[in-house]
C-alpha cells in the first residue's frame, strides 16, 4: 500500500520508522509527505525515514494526486474549534478515491457522521484508532469484540499532559514545571493550553460520543473546565485527606435520547480506579448494557503508540474485502501475494 502523509512531526517520524521496521511483513511505503514548514517530498519507490523536501505543493489536491498513493495518513496538529484543515484534507482524499487514516481527533469530533457517509458512498475506508488513546484499542475494541452492545456512557483519563502536570504539582512543583515535564516527554499538544484548559479532553469526549454513541455533538457541546486553577497547595491538602484530583472526561446518555458530556478536574478518593493510572497513562471505562463496565488502559504512551495506532488502521484496511478486490483488479486479476 502506498501512503501520502500530511504532517511530519514527532508522530510522523516515529510512524516512518515503524514502517521501516515492519516492511518485511507489511509492505507499506510512503510515496509523498507534505508539511507546512518543510515543504513537500515525493518518491514513487518510497521515501526514506529522512526525506529531502522540495518546494511545497500548490494545493492538497495536487499533492495527493502527484503522490500516487492509495491512502492518506493525516497527522496535522489539532484545531479544537473546527477540526480544520484536517477535515478538508480527508474530504479531498475521498474525492480522489483514497482511503484515509488520521491521528487528528478534530475531524471525528466535528464531522464524523458526514465523513463516514462520504467514505461509504465512495467505497472507501476511514480509520482513526489513534485519536483518543494513542494506539490502545478503543473503536476496534467495540467494533470487533462487542457485537450487540449499547454504550450507555464512559469515563476516562484521556489527557496525558494533564496527568503529568497534576502529578508534578502533587510533588510540590508548579503547573508550568509540570507542563514543561510533559513537553520534554513529547506528549503535549502543539499548544499546551489545549491540554490544560480541557480542550483536548473535550475533543476526545466528543469523538467517543459520536462514534460509540451515535451522537451529533462537537467539542463546543462539552461542559468543560480544565486544571488551570489547581495549585500544589490544594493538592497537598487533598492528599492529607487521602484524596486527589484528576481531569476526568465523562459522557452519558440522557432520558431524552441525547448525550451529556463534561470535562472536569474532579476530586477523587485515592483508591478510585480513575485515580490509579500514573505518569502519562490513560484509562477509559465504557458503561454498557450487556457487559456492565469494562475498559482499556495504556501505560505511559508516547509517540510510538500513536504511530502504532496508525499502523494498525492500515493493516485493518488491507484486510477489508473491497481493498483486496481493488488490489486484485490492479494486478490484472491475480490475488495479493500470487506470483506474476
Amino acid at each position: 500500500m502506498k501512503l501520502a502523509l500530511i504532517g511530519f512531526g514527532s508522530v510522523g517520524k516515529s510512524f516512518a520508522k515503524l514502517l521501516e521496521r515492519k516492511r518485511g511483513e507489511f509492505p507499506f511505503s510512503i510515496t509523498g509527505i507534505h508539511t507546512a514548514r518543510h515543504g513537500t517530498a515525493y518518491r514513487a519507490g518510497g521515501l526514506t525515514i529522512e526525506p529531502e523536501f522540495g518546494p511545497a505543493a500548490a494545493s492538497i489536491e495536487e499533492f495527493l494526486s502527484r503522490s500516487g498513493a492509495e491512502t492518506l495518513v493525516e497527522i496535522t496538529p489539532l484545531s479544537p474549534a473546527d477540526g480544520e484543515p484536517a477535515i478538508s484534507h480527508i474530504r479531498t482524499a475521498f474525492s480522489l478515491g483514497m482511503h484515509a487514516v488520521t491521528a487528528n481527533k478534530g475531524p471525528i469530533a466535528h464531522a464524523y457522521r458526514e465523513l463516514r457517509a462520504e467514505a461509504a458512498r465512495a467505497g472507501l475506508q476511514f480509520r482513526f484508532e489513534s485519536t483518543v488513546m494513542d494506539g490502545a484499542p478503543v473503536f476496534n475494541l467495540v467494533r470487533r469484540t462487542l457485537p450487540g452492545v449499547t454504550i450507555h456512557g464512559f469515563a476516562g483519563l484521556l489527557n496525558s499532559t494533564a496527568n503529568v502536570a497534576i502529578a508534578a504539582m502533587r510533588r510540590g512543583r508548579s503547573l508550568d514545571e509540570g507542563i514543561e515535564e510533559a513537553r520534554r516527554m513529547g506528549i503535549t499538544e502543539a499548544d499546551p493550553a489545549f491540554d490544560i484548559d480541557g480542550w483536548d479532553s473535550a475533543v476526545k469526549g466528543a469523538a467517543l460520543a459520536n462514534v460509540l454513541m451515535d451522537a451529533r455533538v462537537s467539542p463546543l457541546d462539552v461542559d468543560r473546565r480544565g486544571i488551570g486553577r489547581l495549585t500544589p497547595e490544594r493538592l497537598h491538602a487533598l492528599r492529607l485527606k487521602d484524596k486527589t484530583v484528576c481531569l476526568v472526561t465523562r459522557g452519558k446518555r440522557t432520558a431524552g435520547g441525547g448525550v451529556r458530556l463534561r470535562v472536569r478536574a474532579e476530586v477523587l478518593d485515592s483508591s478510585d480506579l480513575l485515580a490509579a493510572p500514573a505518569g502519562s497513562s490513560n484509562l477509559l471505562l465504557l458503561h454498557t448494557d450487556l457487559m456492565g463496565t469494562l475498559g482499556t488502559v495504556c501505560l505511559n504512551p508516547g509517540v510510538e503508540q500513536t504511530a502504532y495506532g496508525l499502523f494498525s488502521d492500515l493493516v485493518e484496511i488491507t484486510r477489508q474485502p473491497e481493498f483486496a478486490a481493488r488490489v486484485s483488479a490492479a494486478m490484472g486479476g491475480s490475488k495479493p501475494g500470487d506470483p506474476r
